[in-house]
């Protein structure tokens, strides 16, 4: 069973976050819609984070995208850090290298974003 935490944007966008490597496979494969956001720390063990834009054909904004890569900082090995940079690509970004362990990817033009790892509120 997947193990994924929900968060909501302060532009109700919902975010969504794997939780062991495994989850980070269902959610990244499986749940993301090819345009929805992917997130993951750079340089560090973490877990993978949707911001679910996609299916609704929205830009995500400003805001959310950065409370998005806070999330990605605050669940990975960054969180104790003051700033971590985080990086970001489409979902159709994300590639599954053949025989890579779960939770391993590979990603083509991803963005970086700077940012304080912060937790929001989790939606239950």
């Amino acid at each position: 069973m997947a193990k994924i935490k929900r968060f909501r944007s302060s532009a109700d966008v919902e975010i969504l976050v794997g939780q062991d490597d495994e989850s980070n496979d269902y959610l990244t494969f499986e749940i993301g819609h090819p345009n929805d956001i992917w997130m993951h720390v750079s340089g560090a063990s973490g877990s993978h984070v949707i911001l679910r834009c996609g299916e609704a054909g929205i830009e995500p904004d400003r805001e959310s995208l950065r409370e998005a890569a806070a999330l990605a900082a605050w669940f990975s090995k960054m969180r104790n850090a003051s700033k971590a940079a985080v990086s970001h690509c489409r979902v159709k970004q994300v590639r599954k290298p053949r025989r890579a362990k779960a939770g391993s990817v590979s990603i083509t033009g991803a963005k970086k974003l700077a940012v304080r790892p912060v937790l929001l509120e989790e939606i239950l």
